[in-house]
């Protein structure tokens, strides 16, 4: 073999691949993307409010939305949930951690009052000397109350409850020469802290009525003038609840009784005297004894054979 010419050399591979060289690393993969999807909604649901945390326990619960719970397509979130006596501490607290977050609102907590009362959950911003929510004598709301109303609406745009709003004066006359009275001074602030509210998502359906009071509703009866009387009332109404069912319970408790009467005073009758047929003379055959045994199943038998006799 001469110098210049080289051995040709032909390397043959195996047709596939093997080891790492397979499909088996996308299955991992796609396992390990998966896993790391589920750690961030987790780190995503601990960080989240619970508003969040109802709405996306909700949605797995009832992926379809056919129920009315929270998470459905037919509510979303827990924010259409009605307010009632059960969750308005709920609402309470939410608004009172919402105006300690704003520190324009936080050193009004004071003149800020949320009760519970038998129409509703009752929120009044309440005046002071110089006025704090209105300019003194005016229904004009200051800086402070339309940022107050503007927070309230934002906790309660969502809500199915209809609102009541109230302007309340103190007993002091209100000095004009064209008749304005503290009559319209109250009413027109109900109505200014109606338009802040609808201007910031209440929707107009959602108000059911303003009133105006004017000093006949005092918050400190004995001391008429007292600036504290002047405040106007945001009253959250329960939703009626209704009673359709315990109607219909009642009624048919009341069915019951009713039937239970007739026949009250029929006399039973004789267990002495047999029966008669229905238009007809002829008696029935009496009814055993309670204390007669029947036959037994054996002894029927017998006696429907030729000659036999059933045994007593």
């Amino acid at each position: 073999m001469s110098e210049g010419k080289r051995p040709i050399i032909i390397i043959k591979k195996k047709g596939g691949h093997g080891g790492h060289h397979g499909g088996a690393w996308k299955v991992a993969y796609a396992d390990f993307v998966t896993a790391m999807m589920a750690l961030f909604i987790v780190l995503w649901l601990l960080n989240s409010s619970v508003k969040i945390k109802k709405a996306v326990a909700g949605y797995f619960n009832d992926p379809k939305g056919f129920s009315k719970e929270t998470g459905s397509d037919r509510v979303g979130t827990d924010d259409n949930i009605p307010l009632d006596r059960k969750n308005a501490d709920k609402l309470k607290e939410q608004i009172q951690k919402a105006i300690r977050e704003q520190k324009d609102l936080d050193k009004l907590a004071k003149q800020i009052e949320i009760t519970i009362t038998p129409e509703g959950l009752r929120i009044e911003l309440i005046e002071d000397k110089k006025g704090t929510f209105f300019e003194s004598g005016s229904a004009k709301l200051s800086h402070t109350g339309q940022e107050l109303l503007g927070m309230l609406a934002q906790q309660l745009k969502t809500l199915p409850n209809h609102l009541l709003l109230e302007g309340h004066t103190d007993a002091q006359p209100y000095s004009s020469d064209n008749g304005y009275t503290n009559w319209e001074l109250s009413a027109d602030r109900a109505n200014a802290a109606r338009r802040v509210l609808q201007q910031d998502g209440v929707g107009t359906a959602q108000i059911s009525q303003v009133r105006g009071f004017a000093d006949q509703l005092l918050r400190v009866k004995n001391d008429p003038l007292d600036p504290t009387n002047r405040r106007i009332s945001l009253i959250v109404q329960w939703v009626q609840t209704a009673g359709p069912l315990d109607q219909a319970k009642v009624n048919k408790g009341e069915d019951i009784k009713g039937e239970g009467n007739k026949g009250g005073d029929a006399k039973s009758a004789d267990p002495a005297k047999p029966a008669q047929q229905a238009g007809t003379g002829a008696p029935t055959a009496a009814k055993p004894a309670a204390g007669a045994v029947a036959p037994s199943l054996k002894d029927r038998l017998a006696g429907m054979l030729p000659g036999g006799k059933p045994k007593r």
